[in-house]
This record gives C-alpha cells, sequence and structure tokens, in this order.
C-alpha cells in the first residue's frame, strides 16, 4: 500500500499519515481462540470421569494422557467455531475485538490451527484411550463444529440443547478411557452434564439477549422472549434432580455426593422458580448463572472425593 497520495496534477505530492503498525500476534491469541474457560470445564470433567470410571484404582498416566487429547479435541472444536463465526463474532461487543474478526490473525491461520489440534487430539484418544474414548472425541466434534456451530445455532431455537451433547462428551471420554465400557455410570455423567448446560447458558443468553440479538443469533430468549426461556429451564433443572439418587443407588457415588448434590439440584430449581417473580431479570439471571458454576464445580468435587472403592 503506498504511503503517499497525490493531491492534484499540478501540486507537491504531501505524505500521508503513517498506517499506524498492527499489533504483533503472540502466543496469547492461540490460546484464546481455544476459549480457554470452556477448556477448564472440560478438563474438570474429563478429570472427573476417569476417576469414577477408574473407582480409585487410577492409571494416572493413562488419566494425564485422556486429559491432553480430550483438552486438544475440544480445543479443536472451539477453534473453528471462532472460524465459522468470525463474520457474526464482528457484530457482538464482547467478541469484536477477538483476533480473528479484528484480522490480527488470517482465517488460513486459524483454519489450520483448528485442524491441527483436532488430528493431535484424535490421534492422542485412539492411540492411548481407546477406540471408545477416540470414537466420543469424533461425536463431540461433529456436534459441535457441524451441528451446532455451522446449522442450529445460525437457525433453531435448540441450538443450546443439541449443543448440550457435545459438552456432555468430556467425562465420559474420561469414564470410558479408565473403565473401557459404556454403561450406566458413563450415561448419568452425560446426563449431568447435558442437563445442565442449557439452565446455564440460557442464563448467560438473557443478561446479553441485545447482544445475541444484534448478531443475528436465534437463541431463545431472542426468538420467544425471556419469560418462554425461564420456563423451559424448569424440565432440566427437574430432570437433574434425580441424577445423583441414581448415582447412589447404583453405587458408583456415596452418600455425601447424593446428598449434597440433591440439596445443590433443589436449590437451583428453586431459584428457577423464582425467576418467575423476578423484579430485576438481570440480578436473578446473574445468581442463575454463577451458581451453576458453583452447582457444578462441587458436584464435581464431592463426586471425585465420594467415587465408590472397587
Amino acid at each position: 500500500m503506498n504511503n503517499r497520495y497525490q493531491a492534484s496534477s499540478d501540486t507537491a505530492a504531501i505524505p500521508a499519515r503513517p498506517t499506524p503498525p498492527q499489533e504483533s500476534v503472540t502466543w496469547k491469541d492461540f490460546v484464546v481462540l481455544t476459549k480457554p474457560g470452556i477448556l477448564r470445564t472440560n478438563l474438570v470433567a474429563a478429570f472427573g470421569g476417569f476417576w469414577l470410571g477408574s473407582q480409585w484404582d487410577v492409571d494416572y498416566l493413562r488419566m494425564i494422557i485422556t486429559m491432553i487429547g480430550t483438552m486438544l479435541v475440544m480445543a479443536s472444536s472451539c477453534v473453528f467455531n471462532n472460524y465459522f463465526d468470525r463474520e457474526l463474532d464482528k457484530k457482538m461487543e464482547r467478541t469484536r475485538n477477538r483476533a480473528l474478526p479484528t484480522g490480527k490473525l488470517s482465517p488460513k491461520v486459524v483454519l489450520t490451527y483448528a485442524v491441527s489440534l483436532g488430528i493431535l487430539g484424535l490421534l492422542v484418544l485412539f492411540t492411548y484411550s481407546g477406540w471408545l474414548a477416540g470414537v466420543l472425541g469424533i461425536f463431540g466434534m461433529f456436534i459441535y463444529v457441524i451441528i451446532y456451530t455451522l446449522w442450529l445455532k445460525r437457525s433453531s431455537t435448540w441450538s443450546t440443547s443439541i449443543g448440550g451433547f457435545s459438552g456432555a462428551v468430556p467425562p465420559v471420554i474420561g469414564y470410558v478411557a479408565a473403565s473401557g465400557t459404556l454403561d450406566l455410570g458413563a450415561l448419568l455423567l452425560f446426563a449431568l452434564l447435558f442437563l445442565w448446560q442449557p439452565p446455564h447458558f440460557w442464563a448467560l443468553a438473557i443478561r446479553r439477549v441485545e447482544d445475541y440479538r444484534a448478531a443475528g443469533y436465534p437463541l431463545l430468549p431472542v426468538v420467544k422472549g425471556i419469560e418462554r426461556t425461564k420456563i423451559q429451564m424448569i424440565p432440566y433443572l427437574i430432570l437433574l434432580v434425580p441424577v445423583p439418587i441414581l448415582m447412589y443407588v447404583y453405587n458408583y457415588t456415596g452418600l455425601v455426593f447424593m446428598i449434597v448434590s440433591l440439596i445443590l439440584s433443589l436449590i437451583w430449581l428453586f431459584y428457577g422458580f423464582q425467576g418467575f417473580k423476578a423484579k430485576d431479570t438481570d440480578a436473578w439471571a446473574k445468581k442463575m448463572f454463577f451458581f451453576s458454576i458453583n452447582y457444578l464445580t462441587i458436584s464435581f468435587l464431592l463426586m471425585i472425593l465420594d467415587t465408590v472403592h472397587k
């Protein structure tokens, strides 16, 4: 690009204002693309699943490798999400300054990064964690990248619910890597994460509904309204209540986990019903969102500590 311009045919060339140098790319830009917050949640879930599947007879090397493979697969999915959403991200206040929408990173570089992470992660899972773990990794990526990001996120209010299938995969990967089986324990872990996600995400979406509306995302609170979203949270919260009971009854976890997790589930359900009479919807949604984070953290910590021994 020229840094001088011709004012007219009979005037001298005048130096143009220098173009501000573009900020250099750093390793942090590549980390941010993987959505570290989501990765942390997935790693805790994968660890909890592996521990439950091991029943205290833990192969620590296999556990670490499985967590690395799971992290790489989920990181790849998040980078693909950033790649495909780069134009929509320009319309949202909280995403418009990311490296891809601003042009700091090129789409080609980001796509190569996503593919590389995915291949490496699946190789790790298939090679060291077992074929079941590898297949689940492919399933999680397919749901998140193809079904959620490319299809439902742009066309349907069902995006959050169906996308929850992907978010529920990490603990199951950990579980099957440790146990080698896809049994009731794996299904209960899947249910715990799957049922947790819609109320958690919708609480955030309610708080940022105008931002999502501006970007054109057909999320439930955008399309159906906040009151309808409050109603739709309730079935997930109700179905979450029996999960810790079943994990105790079928001898996967102990009594402490069942009691505490059950109490937390009932409190969260109570908060959900409070939303129908909340005068400050934003404050209520904020309480729901942060309680959901504490709910998952405490539940998984107790599940690990109270896993039944072999």
